[in-house]
């Protein structure tokens, strides 16, 4: 499956699961542009944008000339949103497919 979603949507989702995972822990500082750019192969306008969109959220901090930083309860903020996305968005599809499929809960628990 081709993931057709903007880079910077990528990049953003990508960056999220790791502020919820904890590898960016709230206070510390994200790579800078140029550096998440270089390692994820994208252009730095990009990840630029990312990154605005975290800053607008109210996620990260700015300190200007030292570097962005996780605000404190960014984790749980992108959790209750990833949740809410999740239930509300991928979830009917899914259940669609289950449905279509003949599955049913204790078959996804059966192969768990």
């Amino acid at each position: 499956m081709v993931d057709t979603r903007p880079v910077y949507l990528r990049l953003r989702e990508q960056i999220a699961a790791a502020i919820i995972d904890g590898r960016y822990a709230e206070g510390a500082m994200l790579p800078s542009v140029r550096a998440f750019a270089a390692d994820q192969g994208a252009n730095p306008l990009t990840v630029a944008k990312a990154y605005q969109q975290f800053q607008s959220d109210g996620l990260i901090r700015v300190q200007r000339g030292v570097g962005m930083f996780v605000r404190e309860g960014a984790a749980a903020k992108l959790r209750a949103s990833e949740r809410d996305a999740f239930l509300h968005e991928e979830w009917p599809a899914i259940r669609q497919r289950m449905n279509r499929l003949g599955l049913d809960v204790g078959d996804l628990i059966e192969q768990a």
